[in-house]
């Protein structure tokens, strides 16, 4: 029985859609980075959620305040979070 409910969830989990984060396009890459230097940060690795959330994600910047943050822009590149990494 233990054997069914594990072949079971796997078979369920094999047919979930996968979400993956996916590159920004030029313009977006623009208003990203303005957005970013706007709140002292740069470098990093953008990314923009593709769950049809419209969340940019910025890993690993380096911010004026020091150290590594993640940052977290909504559809109009507005911060809604910032964490240290």
């Amino acid at each position: 029985m233990k054997r069914f409910a594990i072949a079971v969830g796997a078979v369920i989990a094999m047919s979930m859609p996968a979400f993956a984060d996916t590159p920004l396009s030029e313009a977006e890459m623009k208003s990203a980075t303005a957005a970013a230097a706007a709140v002292g940060c740069e470098g990093g690795k953008w990314e923009k959620e593709s769950e049809g959330s419209g969340v940019y994600e910025l890993d690993d910047a380096k911010c004026k305040e020091g150290g590594q943050y993640d940052l977290k822009f909504d559809k109009n590149f507005k911060l809604i979070n910032m964490s240290a990494d």
